[in-house]
């Protein structure tokens, strides 16, 4: 919920907004001059009294800053948090106070694991009358610090642009992540003289040691069956054409993870993701970086398996409070990922190996073949006529459709897990998904951000079921906002992810059902879109032509197959 309308509320009790001069400006000023100087280009809000001075900022502002508002406050930071994963710059969300800012709470959290750059600015109740019982009167900042990198009160107008200056380098420095502001209504409403605002993020970047890379290096060297893992700080950290060099310059093969996929295309020989299992259990070296070692990752406990030497593990990170603490390490560095590679590549090359790489041409066989053996079993679901319809088949319709610069969001469980086996991007930055926090919901306020800050690309959103109903009101937020998206729902009538091992567990399931046959596709058209529903796999490639052609929001909703659950590995313990 946000805030209540009523006769006493906050808007009677607070000065009445000033207009300003080039000498003095209300709060809302001062806010939104900093945010602009730091690239912050769009306002994600819904609307709430508190937070009134920085829209008037925005309006006002030449030239005025978008606001899209929408329906939902998390799908306002949702939507902030993948500004900032697609344009490598925070995001701004604007919450109003209390339930407001308390609603932003998992999307910040999931900002906080997957190394965002986000800021959130909250209202808070005035700070004349703390204490009182204003109205949504919470102190904020005790709830976000343990999720942020920050989480403060601007306590004057004066404070208002340092404060948020500072938040907002902070945010978009490595390690990068969300931070929180709240100001005072009182304090937002009132005028103050203004300063000039800073240039933006100025954060040196710390280079990585090169003893670190000397040592890496080695162990590369002495390696028979290395895997070189790239994660999502390596496009974060702008590393990617440093990482491609050092790919194709060593012969490396790489599984790319998160935000690290397409930094290596689809297609590469060198990218071997889909022979992951083999990668990881028969290799001697597995070179981690930009991505925690998680349960996505082992908890960095590779090979050992089938008679194999457990692998030793490399973790490297964009700053030192990010390289793993539990895992056995054979090294690690930490600093600039576009300096850790260049400097890994020199050192590897220098003598006394004078320029001469490792041969590991019989391991990237191993590695290939096994990826042509997965891409042929791979065909028979991406064209099964099975009906109900196998989830794999809408993959295999959507594939050939996506372009080279298409973005492809996962919002969901059992259908976008997939989606992770079978898109593999051709560039960076076209994929995002909630990373190693697991928040399902996220993905429309990713799906309004990819569309603003990519206008020209395609933008497809591939709901779950369950997924879907936790955002699915703010279609209305790309119809009132004109913003385009192809929305796919797996629709198998389930919470997939919980009912099947539930059933292995239990042998029935609870609470995992979902109506039959939901038809979401209307509740798109009732909003103002489009949509259609699909129970024939022939049906799926014209609908989806549809969609594309359509040039409005349109949402294609695919009755699959319950019993047709991805075979997964790990249940993330």
């Amino acid at each position: 919920m946000t805030e209540q309308t009523t006769t006493d509320d906050t808007a009677t009790e607070s000065p009445t907004a000033q207009s300003h001069d080039a000498q003095s400006a209300h709060g809302g000023v001062h806010a939104f001059d900093v945010a602009r100087a730091h690239g912050v280009s769009t306002l994600f809000t819904l609307s709430g009294a508190h937070v009134f001075p920085i829209y008037d900022a925005a309006v006002k502002a030449e030239p005025p800053m978008p606001i899209v508002d929408v329906r939902h406050e998390p799908t306002a930071v949702f939507a902030a948090e993948a500004v900032g994963k697609l344009a490598r710059s925070p995001g701004l969300a604007v919450l109003t106070a209390g339930p407001g800012v308390t609603n932003g709470v998992s999307p910040v959290a999931q900002a906080n694991f997957a190394g965002s750059p986000l800021v959130v600015i909250g209202g808070r109740a005035p700070a004349a009358r703390w204490g009182s019982g204003t109205l949504q009167e919470l102190d904020h900042p005790p709830i976000l610090e343990t999720i942020t990198k920050s989480a403060t009160t601007a306590n004057t107008v004066a404070d208002i642009a340092p404060t948020v200056d500072e938040a907002l380098s902070l945010a978009g420095s490595s390690h990068r992540g969300p931070t929180f502001v709240d100001i005072p209504l009182d304090e937002f409403f009132s005028s103050a003289p203004l300063g000039t605002p800073s240039a933006g993020n100025t954060t040196p970047r710390i280079e990585p040691d090169p003893d670190s890379l000397a040592k890496i290096a080695e162990l590369i060297r002495q390696s028979d069956r290395p895997v070189l893992v790239l994660g999502t700080d390596v496009w974060a950290d702008h590393a990617e054409e440093a990482a491609l060099h050092f790919v194709e310059e060593t012969g490396i093969p790489v599984i790319s993870n998160g935000m690290g996929r397409g930094i290596v295309p689809g297609g590469h020989p060198q990218l071997v993701t889909k022979a992951r299992s083999t990668s990881f259990n028969q290799a001697d070296l597995v070179i981690v970086v930009g991505t925690p070692l998680d349960f996505r990752l082992g908890f960095g406990v590779f090979g050992g398996k089938d008679g194999a030497t457990p692998a030793r593990t490399i973790h490297v990170a964009d700053s030192p409070g990010q390289v793993s603490t539990h895992a056995e390490l054979a090294a690690s560095a930490s600093g600039d990922l576009t300096s850790f590679f260049t400097g890994l590549f020199n050192s590897l090359t220098s003598p006394p190996a004078h320029g001469r790489r490792p041969d590991w041409s019989s391991w990237i066989g191993t590695l290939q073949a096994e990826v042509a053996a997965a891409t042929e079993r791979d065909a028979e679901l991406l064209h099964a006529e099975a009906d109900p319809i196998h989830p794999a088949r809408i993959y295999g319709e959507l594939l050939p459709r996506l372009a080279d610069d298409a973005i492809v969001i996962g919002d969901g469980g059992d259908f976008v897990s997939f989606a992770g086996k079978f898109v593999e991007p051709q560039r960076p930055g076209g994929w995002l998904d909630p990373g190693p926090y697991g928040c399902l919901g996220a993905g429309m306020g990713a799906a309004i951000a990819a569309r603003i800050t990519r206008p020209s690309s395609q933008v497809v959103l591939l709901y779950g079921d369950g997924a879907a109903g936790m955002s699915i009101i703010d279609v209305d937020t790309l119809v009132r906002h004109n913003l385009p998206v192809v929305m796919i729902v797996g629709n198998n009538s389930a919470w997939g992810l919980e009912k099947g091992p539930m059933n292995l567990l239990y042998g029935y399931d609870v609470a995992a059902d979902l109506a039959p046959n939901t038809r979401y596709d209307q509740v798109a058209i009732a909003l103002g879109g489009g949509g259609e529903m699909v129970t024939d796999p022939r049906e799926i490639g014209p609908a989806l032509d549809r969609a594309f052609a359509s040039g409005v929001p349109y949402l294609v909703n695919v009755i699959t197959d319950v019993n047709a659950m991805y075979p997964r590995a790990t249940t993330g313990i």
